[in-house]
């Protein structure tokens, strides 16, 4: 069933709390919305939706769902574009799984997912889900290249209403651990192509030429990549620091990210688990294989596959015993950092880490200090550093601190999001080469059986665009800027060779300072700490990483952060913040009833989108809801309207009322369209009016299971009955 038209502005369907939060928000922002003429309607890119458009053929004529991912796709190339993104599953092999199964028992007969495919049309189920892993979607939606701050009403309410901290001390034992060898960093090559060209990956073995891909084709000017893991060196980084972190008496901690880097992550995980239970694995492996055991899915799939047989679970409970207590996902409900990889998201597991003065929860629901293993080296400098920086000077002040923006390259799949469909576990011992069109070979590593090797490009186009986008910000603020640039790393010296000249041909050279990661996350540390404020012009990952850890010492959150993406053809996209949360948030509401998600940063990206509609459509209403959607927002700071953790208390639904009020409130008091003023006038009487009637429906609404049909695939109208249970409020909305 195809979209027929496109919206003035396109608000995504997603996942968790942020598409429970969405129920209630929704109708509010339409019924603002069409008095300035505005259409908004959704499109659905949720990890559910993603799976029914890739199984059409498996589906009956009324289950079948439009492609709606390919069609944003091709919409963010366009002039028109105005695209609200809220935060979306990047699914781990465990989230696709359960949300087959959940799909499956609703009635739609998609094939099993298959985890060893033999049959033809089990390798063909396998090939289509395999594209819904990891992050399918940003990849396809991030035509342009990243803009995030905290919007200034975020900021300014963080400095008055600074947030806890925890005490960092200088004989803090919490540590850093990285590869430094053998590892993606040390092994990485890096060229820019001269002209356009094709080119293959080819491994060649004791048995002949192997394709490991073919058909890429890169335009002149791209910033061709490759690396490779050593699994032998990775083996022997885990177990020594399994045991040196039980000498230290500490908690041992995995960081990674098995979501965005869908292939080679999962497996760094799997070797993870698999060291930490060695003995195990070399005592019951081929057992454990022969009952569907593969270590990349986690310790949660491991147990439940052995649950059945006693000898293996006393194994595991014995070998356990004997290894360093774990860092905790859940201590209440006994899920450790090893069970289930997407679970371990280090932008979001880091900062709440330094955040917390160095501790993590371990087993006995208690805080203890962690060894942070990071196996990559890449960017592990980066979180080294802030810890050692907290050791020495104490924790950050949020009520003093300054601010870190990020411009960061992203556009056209740039740099390791690139990597998914170039990225392989090394069947056997060989040379892998990637050779041009011409027969040139571009790079080439010599790699030994279960070694990841990965290719990664970033585009001549966005490369500039970023630069230039830098640019523009630090001229509009005036903020020290630092480009995150290691000269050492091959990749970053091609990014350089591009850097340097653009500052220069624009007379800004003295402007901006390169710093390789670790120095310039110091000299970020030391400028916010001084109450200054500071541009990181950054990669894709490290865009990611950051407007983790910098919001989430600075705000406490990155949920918060403004992030408006300048989409290359000239549209808008304006994502929401972050959902590494949001799995809790739902739990609580499908146990009690409460949604403490925040929507401030649905707040955030509205007023831009409406503003920039404003701008694009020459709709002079759209800024009007614009500009009251900010006083909407500031208001809701101001008075302390966000949504408490606390049954019983305010939640996210309370947020949007009085989100509402503020709204209305400020397009009655304005001057600049009588029209608006005059019908939204009484809109704010009636919502202040009925102000304790409609808290009242709000809270008794509270308490309960609530029953949302579905964890991934929601019942629509047993949603709006949780999500809008007061009648009053939604009489007067409509």
């Amino acid at each position: 069933m195809a979209n027929t038209s496109t919206p003035d502005i396109v608000y995504t369907k997603v996942d968790e709390a942020p598409e429970l939060a969405s129920a209630s928000l929704l109708p509010i922002i339409r019924r603002f919305a069409s008095a300035a003429g505005v259409s908004v309607d959704t499109r659905d890119i949720s990890l559910a939706g993603r799976i029914l458009a890739a199984f059409p053929d498996h589906l009956t004529e009324d289950q079948r769902v439009s492609d709606d991912l390919a069609e944003l796709g091709e919409l963010v190339k366009t002039p028109g574009a105005n695209v609200i993104k809220l935060p979306n599953i990047s699914a781990s092999e465990p989230q696709l799984v359960a949300a087959i199964k959940e799909l499956q028992g609703q009635g739609y007969a998609l094939p099993d997912y298959p985890y060893d495919p033999k049959t033809e049309d089990e390798k063909a189920a396998r090939a289509r889900y395999d594209t819904l892993k990891g992050s399918a979607v940003n990849p396809v939606l991030r035509e342009g290249n990243s803009d995030r701050r905290a919007a200034a009403a975020v900021k300014t309410f963080a400095q008055n209403n600074p947030h806890r901290m925890g005490e960092w001390s200088a004989d803090s034992k919490t540590r850093v651990a990285t590869m430094g060898a053998g590892d993606f960093f040390a092994n990485e090559k890096s060229a820019t192509l001269p002209k356009d060209s094709g080119a293959k990956i080819v491994l060649e073995a004791a048995g002949g030429e192997t394709v490991l891909k073919d058909g890429l084709s890169y335009p002149a000017g791209t910033v061709v990549d490759a690396t490779y893991m050593s699994a032998s060196a990775l083996d022997a980084f885990l177990a020594e620091e399994i045991e040196k972190t039980k000498s230290e008496g500490i908690l041992f901690s995995l960081h990674m990210k098995a979501t965005m880097m869908k292939v080679s992550d999962p497996i760094i995980f799997g070797h993870a688990v698999q060291q930490f239970l060695a003995p195990v694995f070399e005592q019951y492996g081929d057992e454990m294989k022969a009952l569907g055991v593969s270590p990349n899915a986690g310790l949660g799939d491991l147990l439940e596959r052995v649950k059945d047989k006693p000898e293996i679970l006393k194994a595991i409970d014995a070998c356990m015993a004997d290894r360093p207590a774990m860092y905790m996902v859940n201590s209440d409900k006994g899920i450790t950092n090893l069970h289930v990889p997407s679970d371990v998201i280090i932008d979001a597991s880091m900062p709440a880490l330094i955040r917390g003065g160095g501790k993590g929860w371990g087993p006995d629901n208690k805080e203890h200090d962690a060894v942070c293993v990071i196996p990559d080296s890449s960017y592990a400098t980066v979180y080294d550093e802030a810890i050692n920086f907290f050791k020495a000077n104490g924790k950050l002040n949020p009520a003093t601190a300054g601010t870190v923006q990020n411009i960061g390259l992203m556009a056209q799949k740039a740099e390791e999001y690139g990597s998914h469909p170039t990225t392989f576990e090394i069947p056997q011992t060989g040379t892998v080469k990637m050779i041009l069109d011409d027969g040139t070979v571009l790079h080439e590593h010599s790699v030994t059986a279960g070694d990841i090797w990965r290719s990664a490009s970033a585009r001549k186009a966005p490369i500039e665009d970023w630069v230039n986008l830098a640019i523009e910000r630090q001229k509009a603020t005036g903020y020290r800027a630092i480009f995150w640039l290691d000269a050492t790393r091959a990749h970053d010296a091609e990014l350089i060779s591009y850097v340097k000249p653009i500052l220069e041909a624009a007379g800004v050279t003295d402007k901006f300072e390169i710093m390789a990661p670790r120095e310039a996350t110091r000299a970020s540390l030391e400028t916010i700490t001084k109450g200054e404020n500071t541009i990181a012009i950054t990669g894709n990952v490290l865009r990611d990483y950051l407007t983790d850890l910098f919001p989430i010492l600075e705000l406490a959150t990155s949920a918060k952060m403004l992030s408006i993406v300048k989409l290359m053809n000239g549209g808008g996209l304006f994502e929401t913040g972050a959902g590494g949360s949001a799995p809790k948030h739902v739990q609580q509401l499908q146990e009690q009833n409460h949604l403490r998600w925040d929507s401030l940063g649905e707040f955030c990206a509205l007023g831009e989108s409406l503003k920039f509609l404003a701008e694009t459509h020459d709709n002079a209403r759209a800024r009007v809801l614009g500009e009251a959607v900010e006083a909407a927002t500031q208001g809701v700071l101001d008075h302390g309207r966000s949504p408490s953790r606390k049954v019983g208390e305010p939640d996210n639904r309370d947020s949007h009322y009085w989100f509402a009020r503020y709204w209305a409130e400020a397009l009655g008091a304005q001057s600049d369209d009588a029209a608006l003023a005059e019908e939204f006038g009484p809109v704010a009487k009636a919502l202040a009016e009925n102000e304790a009637k409609i808290v009242g429906e709000l809270a008794a609404a509270q308490g309960s299971p609530a029953d949302t049909g579905g964890y991934y695939h929601l019942d629509l109208e047993k949603l709006a009955a949780v999500m809008r249970p007061s009648a009053t409020l939604n009489e007067i909305i409509g």
